[in-house]
């Protein structure tokens, strides 16, 4: 997330760290970079030069800390004015009004509405504990209102029948009546996109956003979209009443402007954002930890969060247990921990919630740990029969093979395979002969991970 950008942002923060005192012409350079790396990742321009003012201002007269360094103060400035451009005004998702509360998702079409419909009804359902209802209103793509559909029958959600053949105004009030004599909680509605902003778009959500009296009206941007997201920001800023953001597919953004724009756009806060195509790839929007992540700060406390909520304790204890008694780590315990990082969303999500000072040295660990690489691994071993998963050195060039065949890779994968595996069984042992934390730790270089 935000790759181009952390790493321009990274470039700057590193010419700090060693700056003894702070000048005129070393703040103006560095104001400068900061400017540009901001420009090229999209952010709006008014957003830059306010972002750019508001540094500048803190930072004449500024007093230094005794424990800090100026190019140390320097980076905790641009750290919290990061922080006060995305975070102000956020907020948890507003849920005390009279049930139905009504959710009114608005945005261009491929920005990924219906998939954060799903996603944001599982979230209610699982963290909330809401009886959430799911409507289409979008009968210009029928596929929309399949999509939709077949999403509430995977995340067992009620989902409301849409005729696309009825006005899209219509259905809104026939669902709101169906969340209301149903007793639901939430009531989600779904509107139709555009791939450009148009009057006839406009004003009919803004009948269905009359009809259906929203507790909130999200916003929801693709991150990608770039100087496309801050335009439609405009548009439906002002065709409409809304509360806040859903940031989406910021997995895959390279620049992340969308996110440094969009809140001063709107005026409104990003409520979450959208991590992933899987339907619990959806996060409660933290300025602090997202701030901390461009700087190459890394998030820990997600990872932590991540990992508490995925790990499967009792099988983590039986590997423990079973190293301590000196067996040896096998491809069925390999096995087991692709399959733990697989429900993770893979190394490289792991990865990236890791200050960068940490990743830089992740040269050394095993490759291949994206979410293909990992599926690929996963099916490799089960391609193997049970004696080749516990005793991996019998398995030769026939047996290879035949287990290339069947996973439909090609050999040299096979040897890759074992290559990491050895890799971290030589690992796994030096763990488990004691004093495995103590290592752990020189490994981080004498501090855990955040600190």
């Amino acid at each position: 997330m935000f790759d181009k950008l952390t790493e321009r942002l990274q470039g700057v923060m590193e010419s700090l760290r060693g700056r003894g005192r702070l000048t005129d012409e070393n703040i103006s350079d560095t104001l400068r970079q900061v400017r540009m790396a901001l420009l090229e990742a999209d952010v709006a321009l008014p957003v830059v030069k306010t972002f750019i003012e508001s540094i500048r201002g803190k930072v004449v007269g500024m007093e230094i800390e005794k424990s800090l360094t100026p190019g140390q103060s320097l980076v905790r400035i641009i750290h919290e004015e990061l922080i006060a451009l995305m975070g102000a005004g956020v907020r948890p998702i507003n849920l005390r009004a009279q049930p139905p509360v009504v959710i009114l998702l608005a945005g261009l079409q491929g920005a990924g509405k219906t998939t954060s419909a799903g996603k944001l009804a599982k979230w209610l359902k699982d963290t909330e504990k809401k009886k959430v209802l799911l409507a289409s209103t979008d009968v210009y793509r029928p596929a929309a209102i399949l999509q939709l559909e077949r999403l509430a029958a995977q995340l067992d959600v009620a989902f409301y029948p849409s005729d696309p053949k009825k006005p899209a105004l219509t259905l809104a009030r026939e669902a709101l009546s169906e969340a209301r004599q149903s007793l639901f909680d939430v009531l989600i509605v779904d509107t139709a996109g555009r791939l450009h902003v148009d009057d006839e778009m406009m004003s009919e959500i803004r009948e269905i956003s009359a009809a259906v009296n929203p507790t909130e009206t999200l916003f929801v941007v693709d991150s990608m979209a770039g100087q496309d997201a801050v335009n439609a920001a405009r548009a439906f800023g002002s065709a409409l009443t809304l509360t806040g953001v859903v940031l989406t597919k910021t997995d895959g953004d390279a620049r992340g402007g969308a996110a440094l724009s969009v809140r001063q756009i709107t005026g409104q806060p990003i409520l979450f954002m959208g991590t992933g195509e899987k339907t619990d790839a959806l996060e409660v929007f933290q300025a602090e930890r997202v701030a901390s992540r461009i700087l190459g700060m890394g998030d820990v406390l997600a990872l932590v969060e991540k990992v508490t909520t995925t790990v499967d304790r009792e099988q983590a204890e039986k590997l423990a247990r079973k190293l301590k008694k000196g067996k040896d780590f096998d491809l069925e315990d390999l096995h087991d921990q692709l399959a733990q990082v697989e429900r993770m969303g893979g190394l490289s999500s792991l990865m990236d919630k890791l200050p960068a000072h940490l990743t830089a040295r992740a040269g050394a660990m095993p490759q291949g740990g994206g979410e293909k690489d990992i599926k690929r691994q996963v099916a490799i071993i089960r391609s193997m029969t049970p004696g080749e998963r516990r005793y991996p050195k019998n398995i030769d060039a026939s047996r290879k093979r035949r287990i290339a065949a069947g996973s439909g890779v090609h050999v040299s994968e096979i040897n890759k395979l074992l290559k990491n595996y050895l890799q971290m069984q030589k690992v796994m042992k030096s763990m488990s002969k004691g004093g495995g934390l103590a290592k752990m730790m020189r490994a981080f270089g004498g501090k855990m991970p955040g600190m």
